[in-house]
């Protein structure tokens, strides 16, 4: 079991969660959309966390060489970024948008912003109570719905009694 924390302020992010081996494909298909907000399943069940090994979110990069198949979890970009790829952070604690309830979202309007939430496209876009941006949340209804602690800004402590 893990707890995250900030690393700016020391704040409790979540309560306990337990490791998963690896981040879930995701259905992106309407029929697994949830009815009410129309948001595609987390790739993280609620209670649990997994880290992202690939380069996930801002900055991005124009396309080299072969376009990448189409991955439900890649992010829908705005208009002029689309077919680039993330050269964002790697190693990204992915965990269920519910179980950090203590962020707080930026104002993400322009480009970054789609009809129902966030791309996720703009950056970290989560902050902690004492204003440190540790987090990109993506939650639109066409893209993944997704919560990314940035592994710099934020620190796990294992709760058995060792820090993680």
């Amino acid at each position: 079991m893990t707890v995250f924390f900030c690393a700016k302020c020391g704040a409790e992010l979540t309560s306990d969660l337990v490791k998963l081996p690896f981040v879930a494909e995701v259905s992106g298909r309407d029929v697994d959309r949830d009815k009410e907000t129309r948001l595609a399943p987390s790739a993280v069940p609620r209670g649990h966390y997994a880290i992202d090994p690939e380069p996930w979110g801002a900055p991005f990069v124009p396309p080299a060489g072969e376009p990448r198949p189409h991955n439900p979890r890649q992010l829908l970009m705005p208009p002029e970024l689309t077919d680039w790829t993330s050269a964002g952070t790697r190693n990204t604690v992915v965990v269920h948008p519910d179980d950090v309830p203590a962020l707080r979202l930026l104002d993400q309007r322009g480009r970054h912003q789609g009809c129902c939430g966030p791309l996720g496209t703009g950056g970290r876009n989560m902050a902690c109570g004492c204003g440190a941006l540790i987090a990109t949340l993506a939650a639109d209804c066409m893209g993944p719905y997704e919560l990314h602690l940035d592994p710099v800004r934020v620190y796990a402590f294992d709760t058995k009694g060792s820090e993680a």
